[in-house]
């Protein structure tokens, strides 16, 4: 426990850490202060070393593993709290310094995404069984940052409203036709159909999610107009009036931004423009965190604004508009999480404990990285010139009123 101890006394400063050790000697560290209190217990003698030498990959291993135990009914949302008001500590220890310096050095490789390897990096998060997936999303199956007009609407509303955000920023008129690269589980795609009458090609890399997406098609009546395939957004051919991009940028990995960009602008036609919708970090460039890129999104990484920039410098293209959404995706993941936790018995037999275990930690930890890391959502539109988008933004606003009047969803 020395090594361990030498971590947490430097790392946790605000609230408290209790610590039993394999050998039942209580540990405690912290102020007490500006911060909450909470106890684990560690099940052997190997996790304490492995979690000093990778504590962000380690802890969530041993807590999915049962080796790491909360104590006194405590979640593990509890200590992943404690840790994101206490993130500065941990990153400035040695240890942890050389760790993040090898992660850099290694990030083009883990962060990479060539044709092949991209479907299976999908594939591994988008393959899970889409009814466990339907236990905590809204109905609308959205999977992605939802737009709150205020805090406190519901998960469904916010999700709803979020498709009346794009929407209208996309300025549609009957019979235009639309790429969309990633195509979620349809919800977008379905939408702008039923609600424009334009002709949307979507594709996406999870045989899943196309599968599901086919079939709202059917369900919604909108097949003439929206055509779901399971392809690479590098291989869609032809151009469309608007190309539209949600949540997907993330997973095209670090080398492919030009790659990303220059088929964007391909896919467009002239005089029309994309809107990219994607999770982006205040903070300079980085890594993805060893837990994220093992087990949720391999291949995975959310983009600096310096990196996306620069990237649109290089292909030509110009920034119409630019949108931060600071904490609407907090929201979004709370009421996830929320979601989850009240179906967690249905979680547990569909999927098995081991997993939900990982599931509660990536909830968590990834709801606090909206509330207390560098984390946000940003909204561009893209063009070619500078004027192919309106010059004020009032049309926005205009149309998402009209949207909500008239309930379309």
């Amino acid at each position: 426990m020395r090594l361990l101890s030498n971590l947490l006394r430097r790392f946790v400063q605000r609230g408290s850490l209790t610590v039993i050790d394999h050998a039942g000697t209580t540990h405690r560290f912290g102020s007490g202060q500006d911060g909450p209190a909470v106890t684990i217990r560690l099940t052997d003698k190997a996790v304490e070393r492995e979690i000093f030498l990778n504590p962000e990959l380690k802890a969530a291993e041993a807590y999915m593993d049962g080796r790491l135990v909360m104590e006194g009914g405590q979640r593990v949302f509890d200590l992943l709290y404690l840790f994101s008001v206490n993130r500065s500590g941990l990153a400035a220890h040695p240890v942890q310094q050389a760790l993040r310096k090898v992660w850099r050095a290694l990030r083009r490789w883990h962060q990479r995404n060539p044709l092949g390897l991209a479907a299976k990096n999908i594939r591994h998060h988008y393959d899970i069984p889409p009814d466990f997936y339907r236990l905590w999303l809204d109905e609308t199956m959205t999977y992605s940052c939802a737009y709150y007009p205020r805090p406190d609407v519901s998960l469904h509303e916010a999700q709803l409203a979020k498709l009346r955000h794009i929407a209208a920023k996309l300025r549609l008129e009957p019979g235009m036709t639309v790429a969309e690269i990633g195509s979620g589980w349809g919800a977008l795609g379905t939408f702008l159909a039923r609600n424009y009458g334009v002709k949307v090609v979507s594709v996406t890399l999870s045989p899943e999610q196309c599968a599901v997406a086919k079939q709202r098609a059917i369900d919604e009546g909108v097949t003439e107009l929206v055509e779901f395939r399971e392809q690479d957004y590098r291989l869609l051919e032809g151009t469309y009036d608007r190309v539209v991009s949600i949540a997907m940028m993330e997973a095209i990995g670090i080398d492919e931004f030009d790659t990303y960009f220059r088929k964007i602008k391909a896919l467009t036609k002239p005089g029309g423009f994309a809107l990219v919708h994607c999770i982006g970090r205040q903070s300079p460039p980085g890594t993805t965190a060893p837990f994220i890129r093992k087990y949720i999104f391999p291949g995975g990484y959310v983009p600096a604004l310096s990196e996306v920039f620069a990237s649109l410098e290089r292909t030509g293209t110009w920034c119409a508009d630019c949108e931060t959404l600071r904490l609407h995706y907090y929201w979004t993941i709370r009421h996830w999480r929320e979601a989850f936790d009240a179906k967690r018995e249905e979680a547990v037999a569909m999927m098995g404990e081991r997993f939900c275990r990982m599931w509660d930690f990536y909830l968590a930890s990834v709801e606090l990285g909206f509330l207390h890391g560098s984390n946000f959502v940003f909204q561009l539109l893209l063009s070619e010139k500078r004027d192919d988008v309106p010059v004020v933004r009032d049309y926005i606003v205009d149309e998402e009123r009209r949207l909500t009047a008239i309930g379309a969803r």
